[in-house]
Order: structure tokens, then C-alpha cells, then sequence
């Protein structure tokens, strides 16, 4: 095992351009172990013929457990998975840095410095997955310990985070989606008024009714509407059904298909983590990002 030779390990679009933006912040070439699904492959096509700095692309279900061994720095999509409990348990890593997961960064910040236990946000978690938390929390706080664990960040930790993160040995680099938006080709043109898609009517945190009437009131006036990857058929027939929504299929992470915008967009969204991305990727286009719970508006 190369004690510093690097691999990204993900298991989403967003992780994956997480790993595009620190390989390019390094300049360092990166191969990916990337879990097997449509959207993965269809994010890592794009970001190649974008020129992220990738090697080998190796697909993979469950745990790729040669790549790991052989590979002494991860880059960790997710820190909350079981699956990387048991890897960090077994194959005991060099040096660690976490990526983004979306907007559980927060969660997870508060996870490294014990604020919070170490398990998924909302998941009643048992079995092995729990009784695998101490133990890979030890492993990272000693990686820490010895300045062998990082963050690598879109978000805003907050000075307090950053500074206890710090005490306790994590470096922490933020990124604002630089290369991302040097790479963009023009964005699609998609009109002033974009609704982006959520999953939350499929984790069961917004009642379908709720969810349309939502779409109904934001699209007012006509929008498109860009699909949440794990939105149902089912779903986006109903959204489709609403007058003024043109649903418009991109399959890839909003950031990228945003990220080219030359004029100001106006954003609506149910919160999520893009409230935090897309000021970064809008960046000097003058376009808002509304959501639903705060009716304020984050300007780009």
C-alpha cells in the first residue's frame, strides 16, 4: 500500500465533483472508485470532457476493498457510511479527507468533534454499523492526532467549527467551485425561473399534496423544472402534470448544468444543499436561490 498514493472512494454525483475540485485545488490525478449507478457513470463522462484530472475509473458495488488496500490516502464521499467504517476498521488508512455528502456537512463537522454521536442524521442505525462507529472514529481522531485528516469543503462550517477542527488537528480547505465554473461549457438555456427538484417526498419528509402544491406556487408564471435524481416516475409524471413546469432531464448534478450561466437565474428550491453550491457556482450573475422555509434569498 502506497502510504500517500490517493484514491477517491464516492458514492454520489456531488461526491464526485467534490473529488474533481480537490484533485484540481492539488493537481494531482486522482482514480476513482465509484459505486455502480447510472448517474455516477453519466457525472464521471461529463467531468472527464470537462478535464478533471482522473485516472483509472473503477466501478464497484459494496466495498472496493483491493482499491483501498492499495491506496494509503482516501478521499471519503461519505463519512456516515457503514461501509466505510468497516473499510477504515480493517485496512486502517494512512491519511484521510473527507468530501462533501450534500448538506450533511454540518452533521459531520459536529461528528468529528464529538458534539454528536457518530451516526447518520435521522437513521435509527444498529447492527454492525453502530457497533463500528467507535472504532473508526478512533482511527480518524488518530489520523488527526497526526495531522493525517482533512476536510475539503463548499460549506460554511462557521469560524467556531473551523477553529475546533483545527484544535483537534483537521486541516480544512474550502473551495467555492472554481474549476467547475472555469470548465463550464454555456448553460443550457433554460428561461429566468428554474424549479429544482427534491427527494424529500420520497424520504417521506414532505407529503406528496404538500410537495405539488409547492411546485404548483414556485413554478407560477412558467418554469423549468430540473428532477432530483432519486425523484420517482411516479412523481415526475405529477410535477409534469402542473401547468407552466417544463421538466427538463439532465441526469447530471445541478451545479454542472448551472455552472456555464451567463445571465441572472431565479432558483427556487425545497432546502437542500444547493443552497449553499449554487451561490458559489452563480457567483457574478446576479441570480437569487429562494427556499421554500426562509423566503430569503441568497444572492449570487
Amino acid at each position: 500500500m502506497g502510504r500517500d498514493d490517493v484514491l477517491a472512494w464516492v458514492e454520489s454525483p456531488l461526491q464526485l465533483l467534490g473529488a474533481a475540485e480537490w484533485a484540481a485545488a492539488h493537481r494531482v490525478t486522482v482514480p476513482v472508485a465509484g459505486r455502480l449507478t447510472p448517474q455516477i457513470s453519466e457525472t464521471a463522462d461529463e467531468l472527464l470532457a470537462r478535464g478533471a484530472r482522473f485516472g483509472e475509473l473503477e466501478p464497484y458495488l459494496g466495498i472496493p476493498w483491493n482499491l483501498l488496500a492499495r491506496h494509503g490516502h482516501w478521499l471519503v464521499g461519505d463519512g456516515f457510511s457503514g461501509q466505510f467504517r468497516l473499510a477504515a476498521s480493517v485496512l486502517r488508512p494512512h491519511r484521510i479527507t473527507f468530501l462533501d455528502d450534500g448538506a450533511m456537512a454540518l452533521e459531520f463537522a459536529d461528528t468529528l468533534l464529538g458534539r454528536r454521536p457518530y451516526a447518520r442524521p435521522h437513521v435509527h442505525e444498529r447492527g454492525l454499523t453502530s457497533l463500528l462507529a467507535p472504532f473508526a472514529a478512533e482511527i480518524v481522531h488518530r489520523r488527526a492526532g497526526t495531522r493525517r485528516a482533512h476536510v475539503f469543503t463548499a460549506f460554511d462550517l462557521g469560524d467556531d467549527r473551523i477553529e475546533a477542527l483545527g484544535d483537534h488537528g483537521f486541516g480544512i480547505r474550502r473551495h467555492d467551485f472554481s474549476w467547475t465554473r472555469a470548465t463550464a461549457p454555456a448553460a443550457p438555456e433554460l428561461g429566468r425561473r428554474i424549479v429544482l427538484g427534491s427527494a424529500r417526498p420520497v424520504d417521506g419528509r414532505v407529503a406528496p399534496a404538500d410537495y405539488l402544491a409547492w411546485v404548483t406556487d414556485a413554478a407560477a408564471g412558467g418554469a423549468v423544472y430540473l428532477p432530483h435524481r432519486r425523484e420517482t416516475p411516479e412523481q415526475l409524471a405529477a410535477v409534469a402534470a402542473i401547468p407552466g413546469v417544463n421538466l427538463r432531464e439532465t441526469r447530471l448534478p445541478v451545479e454542472l448544468v448551472l455552472a456555464g450561466a451567463r445571465q441572472p437565474l431565479d432558483i427556487r428550491t425545497l432546502p437542500s444543499s444547493t443552497t449553499s453550491t449554487l451561490p458559489l457556482v452563480l457567483a457574478g450573475t446576479g441570480s437569487t436561490v429562494l427556499t421554500a422555509s426562509s423566503r430569503r434569498k441568497a444572492v449570487a
